[in-house]
């Protein structure tokens, strides 16, 4: 627990697709405010896909893929250019985040009432 806030695994992957370094700069840049926002990401995997046979508006995909302490996070976006592509998914990616530490905070404050199908013994 004691890792400094920077020890993130970003995994950038291109599929049809050459990675410039300015593509691979705009994704780390877009991926720091996820790691901002919730530190406990232990990997964030971004595949970006462009598929020319595609109709224009749907021609660049970016799949998202967060490791994280709990159930795994998965995210699919389409776009006709692949900087906006990462954009709309690192914003959907947030979005699950956020929605997650919703309910993270609503079941820590209101917790519910457990049924047990046995007795429990009686104190003496």
């Amino acid at each position: 627990m004691n890792r400094p806030n920077n020890h993130h695994e970003l995994i950038v992957s291109g599929i049809h697709l050459e990675l410039t370094p300015s593509l691979k700069t705009f994704v780390k840049e877009k991926a720091e405010r996820l790691f901002r926002h919730e530190e406990k990401i232990v990997r964030l995997r971004v595949e970006l896909e462009c598929d020319p046979k595609e109709t224009v508006a749907t021609r660049f995909k970016a799949k998202g893929h967060i490791v994280i302490h709990g159930p795994d996070m998965n995210a699919t976006v389409e776009a006709d250019e692949c900087h906006k592509a990462v954009s709309l998914l690192v914003d959907k990616l947030d979005r699950m985040l956020g929605r997650r530490a919703q309910m993270d905070r609503v079941k820590r404050h209101h917790p519910h009432a457990v049924e047990m199908d046995v007795a429990l013994p009686k104190a003496v």
